[in-house]
């Protein structure tokens, strides 16, 4: 494995009173092939950290000799943790998918803390990657992370798991045993179109005990937590999430809060979900909020899977990665500490005090600290050459662009490459840096730049998810089918006949991303010129900046938006009767 920055959620095994809001990272939104506008299946996740430096990882397959071993480093640390037996053979994978349309996302909860295993040498990163390397479908790669920690112990906390290949989607919840080497887990196939989300609490809540096409555990997932004190009801009962990983305000307001947005943006404001008996139940999104909100931690528990309002696309699902509770009492932009342009954004710890009472900053699903994140798609009407996409996108998802990564590329973008900078390490050349240049502006007038921004972001996205991917479809399809018959007469293992597709998918994956880059690095420029020291020059349609009849470099139509409404109000109440100017 990699060497790797410190990464998403290395704070979660940290207990947090329950007074207080914690600051466990990461989100996943699962879409079913029913659920989506293509068929595809698609799984979102931001990775999430102070600590991690935004990079596309690539493995190419390969075959070992017999005797090799796979040395194991911890992914947050980088700490080395043992060896395993590598594979006979290991699959390509380029970022959290795999050549064969495999896609694997987490978030970490963390659970009970004794039920740690210092003494395992498989973490919950090294289970994604290696898994991916080994498996071909969503139920071989369960399998794979169970073999693993089993064999070999598990040594970080609790784990939600999305997992999905082209036909099926799947969210795994796991955790150590402790003393005890291996681990107890569930894995719920999220039902044709359905969706699902995750957010550092643990979901799967009762669960089929009889249902092995659409349910798989451990067969000591139940007996353990008896064993343990945690559970003394009935089988049929069982809480899985209630057990391992017990909630309190911090963990939903925190957690859950982000995947009833999540839902309430992709439902209409309407759950439709499935009883215990199976039937279907609507309800208005309100009903959950004050669960959500963490005032109301015995009823309004979120279902773990919905039916959405309408067939989602992949732009639907990058858009609800960047949701900050718009138009929710959640919203952060509409206190003061948005400050005077909206920021909806706080910056960390997650809680402070003020006159002996605790208060909680919210944690959205758009967050300055992402590292990396993308949409994996995976797409069962094309041939597993074409069929993946990873749209990966570096920073903050509401101010960075996702850009297409086709899963049989041979090449990884220079602003993507491992290497390429760190967090201690600028680089001009990587698509983490500027990103992060283009955020963190926009936060200084956030209401005044972001939309800038964003017109950008769905410019490009927009072209590349409804035009350009599907001419690049098209062509390496057309390909594709020219060489399949010569393949299969000849023996499609005699040579490399796909070579040429593959030329093709890495280009267009590599050119589009450099171009975008280059494109970004622009932007960056703009966003400086355009609205330095609190000034708005205007532009011309062509973009073009408006200036005076007398010197093309003397700005025309320039404006001084100010303040919000709301900070003027603030202001006015706090520093009136210093500030305000006499009649």
């Amino acid at each position: 494995m990699r060497r790797l920055s410190i990464r998403c959620c290395i704070l979660l095994l940290i207990t947090i009173l329950s007074a207080h809001l914690n600051s466990k990272a990461c989100t996943n939104i699962l879409i079913t092939p029913g659920a989506s506008a293509d068929g595809s299946s698609l799984v979102s996740y931001s990775a999430d950290s102070h600590w991690l430096f935004g990079d596309l990882y690539f493995q190419p397959a390969a075959r070992w000799a017999p005797g090799t071993r796979l040395s194991i480093r911890e992914w947050d640390s980088n700490r080395y943790l043992g060896e395993i037996a590598q594979a006979p053979r290991t699959y390509k994978t380029v970022g959290n998918m795999n050549e064969h349309q495999l896609i694997i996302g987490e978030t970490t909860w963390g659970g009970r803390r004794e039920l740690s295993d210092s003494t395992g040498i498989m973490d919950y990163g090294t289970l994604i990657y290696v898994a991916l390397q080994r498996a071909k479908t969503a139920r071989e790669a369960i399998q794979v992370i169970v073999d693993l920690a089993n064999e070999h112990g598990y040594c970080s906390g609790g784990e939600s798991f999305s997992i999905a290949d082209k036909n099926e989607v799947w969210v795994m919840e796991l955790i150590g045993k402790g003393a005890e080497k291996g681990i107890v887990w569930v894995a719920r196939r999220i039902p044709d179109g359905f969706i699902c989300a995750h957010a550092n609490q643990a979901r799967i809540q009762t669960f089929p005990l009889n249902d092995p096409e659409n349910c798989l555990y451990a067969a000591d997932v139940i007996s353990f937590a008896r064993k343990k004190g945690y559970f003394s009801g009935e089988d049929r009962d069982f809480d899985f999430a209630e057990a391992y990983g017990p909630y309190d305000f911090g963990t939903v307001r925190g957690c859950d809060a982000r995947v009833w947005s999540a839902f309430n943006r992709l439902s209409g404001g309407e759950f439709t979900y499935e009883d215990e008996s199976g039937k279907l139940i609507t309800r208005p999104a309100k009903d959950f909020l004050l669960y959500a909100m963490g005032y109301d931690l015995q009823h309004g528990r979120l279902p773990l899977f919905i039916r959405p309002a309408g067939k989602i696309s992949v732009k639907d699902v990058a858009d609800a990665m960047r949701d900050h509770y718009e138009g929710t009492p959640m919203d952060m932009t509409l206190d003061i500490g948005a400050g005077g342009n909206a920021l909806p954004y706080r910056w960390r710890p997650m809680d402070w005090e003020y006159d002996g009472e605790t208060y909680a900053n919210e944690r959205a699903i758009a967050t300055q600290q992402t590292g990396f994140w993308f949409v994996g798609q995976a797409r069962k009407s094309l041939p597993d050459l074409i069929g993946g996409i990873l749209w990966f996108g570096t920073d903050d998802a509401a101010t960075s662009y996702l850009t297409p990564i086709y899963t049989n590329t041979d090449e990884i973008p220079e602003c993507f490459k491992v290497g390429n900078g760190d967090l201690l390490t600028y680089s001009p050349t990587a698509s983490f840096w500027v990103n992060n240049r283009v955020s963190n502006a926009c936060y200084k007038a956030y209401n005044l730049m972001a939309p800038t921004v964003v017109a950008e972001i769905d410019r490009f996205e927009n072209e590349q998810m409804t035009v350009k991917v599907a001419e690049m479809d098209a062509k390496a399809l057309a390909a594709y089918h020219s060489i399949l018959p010569k393949a299969e007469k000849k023996g499609l293992e005699s040579k490399d006949w796909f070579a040429p597709v593959r030329k093709m998918l890495t280009d267009y994956s590599v050119n589009t991303a450099q171009t975008q880059f280059h494109n970004w690095v622009k932007l960056e420029e703009l966003l400086l010129v355009k609205f330095i020291d609190g000034n708005v020059k205007a532009q011309n349609e062509d973009g073009t900046f408006k200036h005076s009849p007398h010197s093309a470099g003397i700005p025309a139509g320039l404006t001084q938006p100010g303040y919000t409404e709301h900070w003027k109000k603030v202001v006015a109440g706090d520093r009136g009767a210093i500030i305000k100017v006499p009649r």
